[in-house]
């Protein structure tokens, strides 16, 4: 198991909000979707627009500058431009999350 890093209470990322945090100098887009949680990559690798402000649709996030489309559970791109992001692991502690680097 990788280091776990608190990132935020779960109190701070009710269902369909999403957050920016910032863990080893990465910056990572956290989401709540029906009460899972998912990390990824906050940078979408098409034009570089902010993830974390993006409109989530499921488990499917949509970068707000291009509309390029991300699985949130494994980071694979949806559409015909962009490249497939990292994602991280979500670790809730009682009413911590935790991220898993």
């Amino acid at each position: 198991m990788g280091d776990l890093t608190k990132v935020a209470a779960k109190s701070d990322l009710p269902s369909g909000a999403s957050m920016l945090v910032e863990v080893h100098g990465q910056k990572i887009a956290l989401f709540n979707s029906n009460g899972c949680y998912y990390a990824i990559s906050d940078t979408c690798n098409h034009r570089g627009g902010p993830l974390s402000q993006g409109q989530v649709e499921g488990i499917i996030v949509i970068c707000p500058w291009h509309g390029a489309r991300f699985d949130l559970g494994t980071g694979r791109v949806q559409t015909p431009f962009g490249k497939d992001l990292p994602t991280f692991k979500v670790v809730i502690e009682d009413n911590d999350i935790k991220i898993e680097m």
